[in-house]
Parts: C-alpha cells; structure tokens; sequence
C-alpha cells in the first residue's frame, strides 16, 4: 500500500472512530436533556417513538419493550438501541459531510440540528404515524426536541472536531 493510501485509510479511520465517539457522546448528552424537559407526556412515552418504530418494522409489543433491569430500575434496552443508532449514524454522516462541505457546521452543528429536527420530527415519523401529525403534538414537544436537537448536534460538532483533529493533525475544514 502506498502512503498516500495509507494516509487515506487512517484518516478515514479516525473519521469513523470519531463520528462514533461523538455519537455515543452526544446521545448521553440527548438524554440529559430531556431529563428537565421531557418531550412526551407519561402516557405517550409508555409506548415511545423507537418503540413504536420498531413495531413498525415487525418487531413484536415484547420485543420493541424489552428492558434489562440496572440498581432496581427497568431501562428500555430496545428504545435505548434505536436511539443510539440514530445518534452514531448522524454523527457518522455529519462527520464525513463536514469534511467535503464546511459549510454544514455553521453555528456549531446547531443549524444541521434543526433540519434533522425538521425532517424527522415534523416530517417523516408523523407521515410513518411513528409521532402525532404536528398540528396534535403539545408545544412542549416542538421546544424540547428543537432544542434537544440543536444540543445534540452541537455536542456533535465539538466532539467531532476535537477528536479529528487530535487524530488527523489537520486544519479543521474551512
């Protein structure tokens, strides 16, 4: 292999590495968030988005509520896989995009939020009946998922471009 394709290989290697950590990192952070500002009322949330999603997609009522138990407390582990996979693929992807358009990181990560925001929660899982039409959800939703997602990508954004360019020692793309 030649070192300029090795030089390839690791930077994509440090990319993906990245876009994980940062993923993980700013799904934790997601979750703090809706700790003071939960965007379901309790009984929307007994039956939330991910698992609602997951039956969509054919998985049994018990396999989309599958739980473990941690310190006397039920976690739903299924809930918990869908929302984390949701976080590393876009910190994956916000990661690579960041490198062909700079652009995509205008005001720390916080405007690509918003459109994730927009697509997926306005858009795309009313239209799969995964959430209430808009127009039927509490405004509490609309604030805490706006801002949970602004949140989220931000945290995104600093993760990913520290690590990269820990990684790479490389400018960050401008």
């Amino acid at each position: 292999m030649s070192k300029y394709n090795l030089k390839i290989v690791r930077k994509k290697t440090a990319l993906i590495f990245t876009g994980i950590a940062a993923g993980i990192l700013s799904g934790i952070v997601k979750f703090g968030w809706e700790v003071p500002f939960p965007p379901r009322t309790p009984v929307r949330d007994a039956n939330n988005p991910p698992q609602i999603l997951l039956e969509k997609l054919g998985f049994s009522f018990q396999q989309a509520h599958l739980s473990y138990t941690y310190n006397s407390n039920s976690r739903p582990i299924m809930s918990f896989i869908v929302h984390f996979g949701f976080s590393i693929f876009f910190a994956l992807l916000y990661t690579f995009l960041v490198e062909k358009w700079a652009i995509i990181k205008v005001w720390g990560g916080a405007a690509f939020g918003i459109v994730v925001f927009v697509l997926f929660h306005e858009i795309i899982m009313p239209i799969m009946g995964v959430v209430p039409a808009p127009w039927n959800q509490p405004w509490q939703e609309h604030l805490s998922e706006f801002f949970g997602h602004i949140v989220w990508f931000w945290t995104i954004e600093i993760v990913r471009r520290d690590l990269r360019n820990r990684l790479t020692h490389e400018s960050d793309p401008t």
